[in-house]
């Protein structure tokens, strides 16, 4: 058996090895801006974009960290070496602390962050003595012994200390109220010992690691992008788009292709066109010519070829107005989507007497809906359009749908694009007559596999069934998921949650980004959680998601958060429409001694079925594909590992057409 093994593995397919394993996680983080330099000997470690890395003089080797691999938090604030300790103390925003060490090793001392502490948090400076750190903060002093990788003291003092320095025997606090100073050999736990005092040595710090260091570390590509804000993203043409989102940082729309960024103009942007190029809302890509694209900001409608900025559009050669008719910083333009046929239609939010335009050949046209002119907040713009107009998709149908993300009238708009005809939905009432609070906004909208329209709002996930797409006024379904308790009872799916973006994978799985608790994995029928992620349970960024995005022909989940974009490899895919034995296969395979994890077969039908049969026939495994993917643990229906040999896939369509058959070798 082993000899037809071997002999198999010699014409397996070579890019089934270069596929992510399932359930594995994945960080792109920027490095760009570099904060903080520190030398450990032959090593560099690097504070950039508020993450870390280590570069090696002797071998030019980089190493990035992250909580991948390693760090048990993100933001890093301040970092400082300790030379008596040989390790680097790195300092989060939370004030949890890793201590790094330049072969890898990483310790963590979480017992300020995790303790309930009267007053700010906020790390100012660290000072290094001997074997010990002193961490400045906002309620007082934080004594660390690095060596011992423990805290070996706190001084609560209830107000801020800016920095801290040694001389001799006394220890020197700079702070809120003055300069305090101290005797080492006192109890400094008893703010009684400590000072005031007029006269101190300098609280400078020691940058000259930064300095001697600077110009090479400039020349470093650790790689990643520029920026760690993700606030709106879109996989297209085999690449993941994103801008910022954010209001006031500089808009930076970042392509990832290949685990390459291609970061588009930023620089020299606003002195070309007099404002602020920050808030990067929105964008699309032009469906003639992929590497054209149009990106709404804060301050107008900004035109890319090839990555280039080209053109900037706003109240001097467009219909874009500012929202006080003068203040040219804020023509907002929060919402982009081009249809079938090249227009491109956008959103200008808080604008007088605009909120729609069409962009045809050169040609611009308003459009005037009073449903989308409410913001009637001063009386001297008393026709202003709604504050954060949003999110446009076309559906299946060619219907055009955007919602309102404010609380003065949230709100989902349904757009006829042939004629010209807008339906909003301003109240949402469930399946059972209650009326919705939505407080905040309307944050998202988009298609589910059977059609349906989906929301997320801060009242929780709504759907708009198909059956009901079309009715002015229609209800909203809140989804029941019953207790299973012996009970009649049921709960609404994620009801009270603020959900802040939703994708929909290959299987018709819902993938829910909330504004703080993480992501959630809804299954196709709305009935199971099949995962809830957050910064606790695995290596997600942040707790607040701004936005998901799907490679459905691998399964990549990428998820834009505040502190950075991370992904996670999920087990479903795009479906194929047939199954032939060149679009069918199977990965790791052969599957070596060893590996634990999934094996995954890919390019299947949706809902295919999938049998795993042994050399002779025998029936070892089965189940239903989740979209084109399905995957098997090694086991056989007993839950027994199944003994080394190749095994057979036998595939067939939810309709019972016989599909193709792929060979999987294991051996133990």
């Amino acid at each position: 058996m082993k000899k037809v093994v071997i002999a198999l593995l010699l014409c397996m397919m070579n890019n089934a090895l270069c596929i992510a394993q399932i359930g594995t996680w994945h960080n792109y983080l920027a490095y760009h801006d570099v904060q903080q330099i520190q030398v450990a000997g032959n090593d560099l470690f690097v504070l950039a974009s508020n993450n870390l890395y280590q570069y090696n003089k002797n071998d030019q080797s980089i190493v990035t960290y992250d909580k991948i691999n390693g760090l048990s938090d993100t933001h890093i604030t301040h970092i400082r070496w300790c030379q008596q300790a040989k390790r680097l103390i790195a300092v989060y925003s939370t004030l949890n602390i890793d201590l790094v060490e330049t072969n890898g090793n990483i310790t963590n001392i979480s017992d300020i962050y995790s303790k309930a502490i009267t007053g700010d948090k906020t790390l100012n400076s660290i000072y290094v003595y001997n074997q010990y750190a002193y961490l400045a903060c906002g309620f007082g002093i934080v004594k660390l012994n690095v060596k011992d990788a423990e805290i070996s003291e706190s001084y609560i003092f209830g107000f801020p200390v800016t920095a801290i320095t040694i001389s001799g025997t006394t220890i020197y606090a700079q702070t809120s109220q003055g300069i305090l100073e101290a005797s080492l050999k006192d109890n400094l736990i008893d703010t009684s010992n400590w000072h005031a005092t007029t006269s101190a040595p300098s609280f400078d710090q020691d940058n000259t690691d930064y300095d001697n260091n600077i110009q090479l570390v400039k020349t470093l590509n650790p790689g990643g992008p520029h920026h760690n804000l993700f606030g709106y993203m879109k996989f297209a043409n085999n690449q993941l788009y994103t801008a910022n989102g954010d209001y006031n940082s500089t808009a930076a729309i970042q392509i990832l292709n290949n685990n390459e960024w291609n970061i588009y103009d930023y620089e020299g942007i606003s002195e070309s066109t007099g404002v602020s190029y920050v808030g990067a809302f929105c964008f699309d890509i032009d469906p003639t010519d992929k590497n054209h694209l149009f990106a709404g900001a804060r301050n107008g409608l900004y035109e890319y070829q090839n990555g280039k900025f080209v053109k900037y559009y706003d109240r001097s050669n467009s219909p874009i107005v500012p929202y006080d008719n003068v203040n040219l910083e804020y023509q907002m333009v929060t919402g982009t989507k081009f249809d079938k046929n090249g227009n491109l239609w956008f959103l200008n939010s808080s604008a007088p007497n605009t909120a729609f335009v069409k962009y045809s050949n050169g040609t611009f046209t308003k459009l005037n809906h009073s449903e989308l002119m409410k913001l009637n907040t001063k009386q001297q713009f008393p026709n202003r359009s709604n504050a954060e107009l949003s999110n446009i998709i076309i559906d299946s149908q060619e219907r055009m749908w955007f919602v309102n993300n404010n609380w003065v009238t949230p709100a989902l708009y349904q757009y006829d694009m042939d004629n010209d005809h807008i339906i909003a939905y301003e109240s949402f009432i469930n399946q059972d007559g209650t009326s919705l609070v939505i407080n905040e906004g309307v944050r998202c909208v988009v298609e589910d596999l059977e059609h349906n329209i989906w929301i997320g709002t801060s009242a929780g996930p709504l759907m708009l069934e198909r059956s009901q797409i079309n009715q002015d006024g229609s209800p909203f379904t809140q989804v029941k998921v019953p207790r299973n308790d012996g009970t009649n009872y049921a709960d609404y799916l994620l009801s009270g949650i603020d959900i802040n973006s939703i994708a929909i994978d290959g299987g018709g799985r819902k993938w829910f980004g909330t504004s703080s608790n993480g992501v959630y994995l809804i299954s196709a029928d709305n009935m199971t959680q099949l995962q809830h992620f957050t910064t606790d349970n695995s290596p997600l960024l942040s707790n607040s998601i701004l936005s998901v995005a799907i490679n459905s022909a691998t399964g990549e989940v990428f998820f834009g958060t505040e502190n950075g974009l991370c992904s996670y490899m999920s087990d479903a895919t795009e479906t194929n429409t047939e199954m032939t034995k060149d679009n069918v296969w199977a990965y790791p395979n052969p599957v070596t001694p060893g590996y634990t994890g999934p094996i995954t077969i890919t390019g299947l039908t949706y809902n295919a079925d999938v049998k795993i049969l042994s050399s002779n026939g025998a029936l070892i495994h089965e189940g239903r594909s989740n979209g084109g993917t399905y995957t098997w643990d090694g086991s056989d229906t007993k839950g027994r590992r199944v003994a080394s040999g190749v095994y057979m896939v036998v595939t067939a369509t939810n309709t019972g057409e016989k599909g193709t058959v792929c060979k999987i070798a294991i051996v133990n």
